[in-house]
């Protein structure tokens, strides 16, 4: 059971007007008198002259005619397929390479007669075929049937024709659609083994750490058992070690570390530098709507050591919490901006005993502006973490510790300033890159995810990526429930703490998601008054080493588990705990 934790607040809906004078009738809009009445408008009879009543009606026949052009396009737009590709089964794909799967199953007792060494001295000759000028797609079966095979002897897992038919769409440069629990991981193993094939290398995309580590070591069997080398890029490697693991047949990388070795490639000033070595082939990405679309405009940004950091951040701290919101500055927490009034600039020039913040020679404004930011936009335990010192921010999409990077333009040395840590020295940008720009380097790039329809069209128009929703192996049973929103947030969490009281006696396991690590650490007080043990992985160093053992065993039965977002999307839970893991 997953039970989310994402707060709303529900305000009161006005049924007639949101405003004096503003008139809603379905979504027609029209401006009546100020003097009007809510509601009365509607009800009350007209009484004299026919003038009122004329126009009246030609209100309404007017809003009639615009909510009947509406259903027009609407049915328009559902007759041309608009809204129903969005529930697509995956049945024209399956009629699509329903051929092909059938030639790879046709395969399949040729593979399963040889033996461990027959199947691996395959590899060298798909090989020499290639690299002679065979084309991928002539050899897709057999290195498909192949792949089928080693699963079942190294993994014990079959891939079923579904999968087959997901390897296919990721080969040939698309975004496969796959519904959650259908074996996206090993789907990845198809495409990735067929283009290593060309000895130009492929990666493999993740969201985190874990991911990667445990698809490179789990999946990674297959390849190694075919001969093929697997390289894994993690954080704190050195130079020497990625090199070997990107000059490997199939590396396994997550996407910031991906991006950061490319800025640092572009800044090495020898060849014998560089860690990427080889052109950018061939990519999949698992989560892709989470990479492409979520974090497509996230800047990657390497900075270099500047000025020493200046006294003004402290006054500019101290200064910023005098200053009322409102009163002295305006928050927009969805743009992650701030504006300060004229009210505040005067406040704030008094204060500091200058005419203008803007001075070039004192640049106040921008210290201003940061410790504003830092006061009320970069929030303890949520944005970042304090340790030994030390601000380590919090990745928003991952919700996992960022040792060693820093918010740029003296926002970083302004949350130091909050928390009272040393002010590390300021920095300057030395290079920068967004992953939709990075990602489009690639000659081939695909992905897979369980919600790519719903965005179908950016990724063709920012990608040039078509689509395809895969069918599912069997009937889906999973009932998803809609979401519940509540007036307040205490009345949220008392629904969450009965929810999982209710499912822990019944012996079902339960998978709580907080948006936050202070979240999370709420959540738990609650629970331990409650008496209910739980285990609890956020972006916390004590919480971080226990990260696998905790995913491993949260399908256990009666287990709760609170996790923050760096659990990851795409992170397989087993129901019953992962035996084989605690036995290791």
């Amino acid at each position: 059971m997953l039970v989310g934790t994402r707060g709303a607040t529900v305000r009161p809906v006005a049924l007639a007007f949101r405003n004096p004078g503003t008139c809603h009738i379905g979504t027609c809009m029209r401006r009546q008198s100020a003097a009007v009445q809510p509601l009365a408008l509607l009800r009350r009879p007209f009484s004299t002259g026919n003038a009122p009543r004329t126009q009246y009606a030609q209100q309404q026949a007017a809003c009639r005619g615009r909510a009947a052009r509406r259903r027009a396009v609407q049915t328009s737009a559902l007759l041309g397929g608009l809204f129903g590709k969005k529930s697509d089964d995956g049945s024209s794909t399956r009629r699509k390479y329903q051929q092909r799967v059938d030639e790879i199953n046709s395969l399949e007792p040729r593979y399963q007669a040889m033996s461990d060494q027959e199947l691996q001295d395959q590899t060298p000759l798909l090989q020499k075929r290639v690299k002679g000028g065979e084309a991928l797609e002539s050899v897709l079966p057999e290195a498909f049937a192949l792949v089928r095979e080693a699963s079942m002897r190294v993994l014990n897992l079959r891939p079923f024709d579904v999968q087959l038919i997901g390897g296919m769409v990721l080969h040939e440069g698309q975004i496969a659609e796959m519904r959650t629990g259908e074996g996206k991981t090993l789907v990845s193993v198809l495409p990735a083994y067929l283009n290593a094939l060309a000895g130009n290398g492929m990666h493999v995309v993740t969201v985190n750490d874990y991911l990667a580590k445990r698809d490179s070591e789990w999946v990674g069997q297959v390849h190694r058992f075919l001969g093929l080398s697997v390289g894994l890029i993690q954080q704190g490697l050195q130079s020497d070690e990625r090199r070997a693991a990107y000059a490997c047949d199939v590396t396994y990388a997550t996407n910031s570390e991906l991006g950061f070795d490319y800025l640092r490639d572009n800044l090495a000033t020898a060849a014998d530098e560089l860690v990427l070595q080889r052109g950018f082939n061939f990519c999949v990405i698992d989560e892709v709507d989470s990479i492409l679309i979520d974090e497509a405009r996230t800047p990657l940004i390497i900075s270099g050591n500047a000025d020493k950091p200046s006294e003004k951040y402290l006054k500019a701290c101290k200064l910023a919490a005098a200053l009322a919101p409102a009163t002295h500055y305006t928050v927009d927490e969805k743009r992650n901006t701030i504006l300060v009034t004229d009210d505040g600039y005067e406040a704030a020039e008094d204060v500091l005993g200058v005419t203008d913040l803007y001075d070039p020679r004192e640049q106040w404004a921008s210290y201003l502006i940061n410790a504003i930011k830092a006061k009320e936009l970069q929030k303890k335990d949520i944005n970042y973490i304090v340790k030994n010192d030390e601000i380590i921010i919090v990745d928003e999409f991952t919700g996992r510790t960022m040792p060693g990077r820093r918010w740029g333009e003296g926002l970083h040395q302004a949350v130091e300033a909050k928390e009272g840590v040393t002010i590390q020295d300021e920095t300057v940008s030395l290079a920068s890159i967004s992953y939709q720009n990075f990602f489009r380097g690639y000659k081939k790039l695909a992905g897979m995810t369980g919600t790519a329809l719903t965005e179908s069209s950016e990724f063709s128009y920012t990608y040039t990526l078509n689509v395809a929703a895969v069918p599912t192996n069997r009937d889906v049973l999973r009932k998803d429930q809609p979401d519940v929103v509540f007036s307040t947030e205490q009345a949220k969490w008392n629904t969450v703490l009965t929810e999982i009281q209710y499912m822990h006696e019944s012996g079902r396991p339960v998978l709580v998601g907080t948006t936050s690590v202070e979240r999370s650490e709420y959540l738990a007080k609650l629970l331990t008054e409650t008496g209910i043990k739980f285990q609890l992985l956020n972006a916390k160093p004590e919480n971080v080493e226990r990260e696998s053992e905790t995913v491993a065993q949260s399908g256990r039965k009666g287990a709760v588990t609170i996790a923050t977002n760096m659990a990851g999307r795409g992170t397989d839970i087993l129901l019953g705990g992962n035996a084989e893991y605690m036995a290791r």
